[in-house]
């Protein structure tokens, strides 16, 4: 699925409505949490901005599929709490839950565009 909201010629994502980000951003959370369970590194980073593959460090993020429960157990239960527009950037905050562990987590999934195509140029849970 290509992540485009609209035509190449807009190159702001802040200026789009949240129905209009919401779609977009729930399908690549959705996305990360498969592959994160799953383990697949391939995955995980395949809508993600160049700027952020090349900041990543391979190893670390290697050792958090392995090694973290919370991040091989992520449930599908999800709800977005907002949409914070910020220079060239959304940041879509969800609320996370675990399928091993009890308790919520938050969610951070930072869009903007990049050649076009809405890309991920931040993703996190606290």
């Amino acid at each position: 699925m290509k992540c485009q909201i609209v035509s190449n010629a807009e190159k702001n994502i802040i200026d789009h409505s949240d129905d209009d980000i919401l779609p977009i951003s729930n399908q690549i959370w959705s996305d990360l949490i498969q592959a994160s369970n799953n383990g697949d590194y391939g995955e995980f980073i395949k809508d993600f901005a160049y700027s952020l593959i090349k900041g990543l460090n391979e190893i670390e993020v290697g050792k958090q599929f392995v090694n973290s429960d919370l991040t091989r157990n992520l449930s599908g239960l999800v709800d977005c709490l907002g949409i914070i527009r910020r220079g060239q950037h959304v940041t879509v905050l969800y609320r996370q839950r675990s399928s091993s562990r009890e308790g919520e987590w938050l969610g951070r999934l930072v869009l903007g565009y990049e050649d076009g195509e809405v890309k991920v140029f931040g993703a996190s849970i606290f």
